[in-house]
């Protein structure tokens, strides 16, 4: 008996593609990588045709290569694929060295890098996601309104009771005022009038 068939760990909706032994550290090739990921195929072929990138070619291969395996293998639409994922990964380092003085030697590094290029074919679902999101903020923003609507009411009903408070003190501070004025009018008057009496007497006497 031969091997039981190992189960696709992709999506029915979803192909691959590798490339491995490319001539370039991991870290540079994430950088082209980085500039496709979650595009459109045809944009993101558009791109990697005109970049200045020199592993921008071998990377356009291997995408290529992923949307020849969807339409193929898979039966998947061409139009609707987009670059799901597209991550980098190590592969062999050659070692070299490089003379130094007095017979030592400098170590030399050359990496090499693959890459796994994921496109996925965009459903109907993916793209009303969005919009069921935006209804549902729509329907949100007036139950916010309503609690401050509540909130609001209360402190509107409060604000006449407040005003009313401050006339009632407003109309009980002239009472007292005018009560405490009054005495001491009275008292004025009162210790002026003698004093008037007092320059009428002498003037009298410098008359005579």
């Amino acid at each position: 008996m031969g091997k039981p068939k190992r189960e696709r760990s992709l999506a029915n909706n979803e192909a691959k593609a590798v490339t491995r032994s490319l001539r370039v550290s991991p870290r540079k090739l994430n950088l082209v990588a980085g500039l496709i990921r979650g595009k459109k195929v045809d944009h993101a072929l558009a791109d990697l045709e005109f970049s200045r990138k020199r592993i921008a070619q071998d990377v356009r291969k291997c995408v290529m290569s992923a949307v020849a395996n969807a339409e193929n293998n898979h039966g998947l639409d061409v139009n609707e694929l987009i670059i799901a994922e597209a991550h980098v990964g190590k592969n062999l380092v050659m070692k070299r060295f490089h003379a130094r003085a007095r017979g030592r030697a400098g170590g030399i590094l050359r990496p090499f890098s693959q890459i796994t290029v994921i496109v996925r074919e965009k459903e109907e679902e993916e793209s009303a996601k969005p919009a069921k999101k935006k209804a549902a903020s729509k329907g949100a923003k007036p139950e916010v309104g309503a609690k401050e609507k509540k909130a609001a009411k209360p402190a509107k009903a409060a604000a006449p009771a407040k005003d009313e408070a401050a006339k009632a003190k407003k109309s009980a501070a002239p009472t007292k005022t005018a009560k405490a004025a009054t005495p001491a009018k009275s008292e004025a008057g009162k210790e002026k009038k003698p004093v008037a009496a007092k320059k009428t007497t002498t003037a009298k006497k410098e008359t005579e």
